[in-house]
């Protein structure tokens, strides 16, 4: 299985702006973009207040029966769950893109990370664990021309055995990294996210109305979720309301003011207008900010790798490291840039620090592998 990214835009990786030049969209509250919608339409839709995420149908009810002993302590009772979702077989969830509640997760065996997240958290709950939704923040990565970047938030499962025990659990616990930033969020919050997928799902599908009952009904959930206020954005925009969408990006800057995904869409928004001051002011906003971003600084090493300027190369590796200590692929790939240089004694040292900074027993061992390699070239 592989880790499923719960949401996923693209943007210029940019920073918080400071006023921006010229005026802002005139006359827009939060409830006209939600309540007085030219997109909104209420009589077609379910009340989506009422669907659970975390509902238990009797037949995994009976799965939980047949797996869990609720005697035992915590700690056993969270392994087995695992081992009965994840680790026997009996279960086989798939992991593929749409988002489903608890209960459609276990109907189908398919889901994302959200999907996985929603039943596992119910189950966990069911049989007495204290479970947590919790966000994880997964380093961005750059397209080949490095104009845009897939910025995703990955969601997974923390459990409170004790006072001072926890465990994480995740759709794939061999690619998680506990160097991710990561914070435990409500439940409402948790709705939030789950309503924003929807909604976006809806959207790529043509479906205006839904997508936009959805990214409101994210908002219901938690008005300071910056990324549904985003995605409102960019569905005013596919549907033609530039003002709009200019108004919900800025309120998405209200809560998360170095939102890359609201400032490139402004940036792109008011080029399309002619508004040439505003357009520049943010854009370069992206180009400072991301030279300031570790994982940029190493797409461009990478990138100077391959074309053989490895002087440059070195030099962009040098401030993603002074940002992002514990990356070992920095390291790594420093190591390579001075093996390519001619230096064995440098790439030598800098591939003992991949070592060291690399956080599995089973990098440390392809760290060690390569740095025999390395210091055994003629």
């Amino acid at each position: 299985m592989m880790i499923g990214f719960c949401a996923v835009s693209f943007a210029a990786c940019t920073t918080a702006p400071v006023h921006a030049p010229g005026p802002v969209t005139p006359g827009f509250t939060k409830d006209m973009l939600l309540e007085s919608s030219p997109l909104y339409s209420p009589t077609q839709h379910e009340d989506l207040a009422q669907v659970d995420l975390l509902g238990l149908t009797p037949g995994m009810l009976k799965f939980l029966d047949r797996n869990i002993d609720q005697n035992s302590s915590p700690n056993a009772r969270l392994q087995r769950l695992m081992y009965a979702v994840i680790g026997d077989g009996q279960f086989d969830l798939v992991y593929d893109e749409l988002t489903r509640t608890a209960e459609e997760t276990f109907r189908d065996l398919r889901g994302n990370c959200l999907s996985f997240t929603n039943m596992f958290v119910a189950m966990a709950r069911q049989v007495g664990l204290e479970a947590s939704y919790q966000e994880v923040d997964i380093p961005p990565s750059w397209s080949s021309q490095g104009q845009s970047l897939l910025l995703s938030q990955h969601i997974n499962v923390l459990v409170q055995l004790d006072k001072n025990s926890q465990r994480i659990v995740d759709f794939n616990m061999a690619d998680f990294d506990f160097d991710y930033d990561r914070r435990v969020i409500s439940d409402r919050r948790g709705r939030a996210h789950y309503f924003s997928n929807i909604g976006v799902e809806q959207m790529l599908a043509g479906e205006t109305s839904g997508a936009f009952m959805n990214f409101r009904q994210s908002l219901e959930e938690d008005d300071s979720f910056s990324p549904a206020w985003v995605n409102l954005g960019i569905l005013y925009r596919r549907e033609g309301l530039p003002d709009y969408a200019e108004a919900a990006f800025r309120v998405a800057l209200e809560f998360d003011a170095s939102n890359p995904v609201a400032l490139s869409n402004l940036a792109s928004l008011f080029e399309e207008e002619g508004d040439t001051e505003r357009a520049a002011y943010y854009r370069d906003l992206v180009k400072r900010h991301r030279m300031g971003n570790p994982y940029y600084r190493y797409h461009l090493a990478q990138s100077d790798f391959d074309a053989g300027n490895y002087d440059s190369a070195i030099a962009n590796l040098k401030s993603a490291i002074r940002i992002r200590k514990k990356e070992d692929r920095f390291y790594s790939l420093m190591s390579s840039c001075y093996l390519m240089k001619g230096d064995r004694e440098e790439a030598g040292k800098w591939m003992k620090k991949a070592e060291e900074v690399a956080v599995e027993n089973v990098d440390k061992r392809k760290y060690n592998r390569k740095l025999e390699m390395l210091m055994g070239l003629d």
